[in-house]
């Protein structure tokens, strides 16, 4: 089972949270450990941070029109290809799709969510 980062607009925890509670689902075709941080940290959350995402063996990155000004989760997606982890972006709901992405984004593939598209990146982790 993967360890995955989660990266999320804190405007979005409940897609983190649906996404996380899909994978609990036995019927549902991945699994992962959630490393996401839930909560921001009040001193050296960047550190904290950059250790988690260190020991996952990739990031799923939840976009929606919030993403453009989640400074930390903005930080995160940097921080994911400082330390050459795969990052897979995936857009919380359809009509979600913000009209420009964020540079941070700019060659990230961003799918829609759909068990098949997870499914893929996660086999491509192992």
């Amino acid at each position: 089972m993967a360890r995955l980062f989660i990266s999320f607009a804190i405007e979005d925890i409940w897609a983190r949270d649906y996404l996380v509670g899909q994978a609990r689902n036995e019927r549902t075709p991945f699994e992962f450990v959630d490393m996401s941080v839930k909560q921001p940290w009040e001193s050296a959350w960047k550190t904290n941070c950059r250790t988690r995402i260190r020991g996952c063996a990739g990031v799923i990155a939840l976009v929606s029109r919030n993403t453009k000004n989640a400074s930390g989760q903005l930080w995160e997606i940097n921080c994911a290809r400082q330390e050459g982890k795969p990052v897979l972006g995936i857009y919380t709901t359809p009509d979600a799709r913000p009209q420009v992405l964020p540079a941070e984004l700019a060659g990230i593939s961003v799918r829609s969510w759909t068990w098949e598209n997870i499914t893929n990146f996660l086999n491509r982790l192992r």
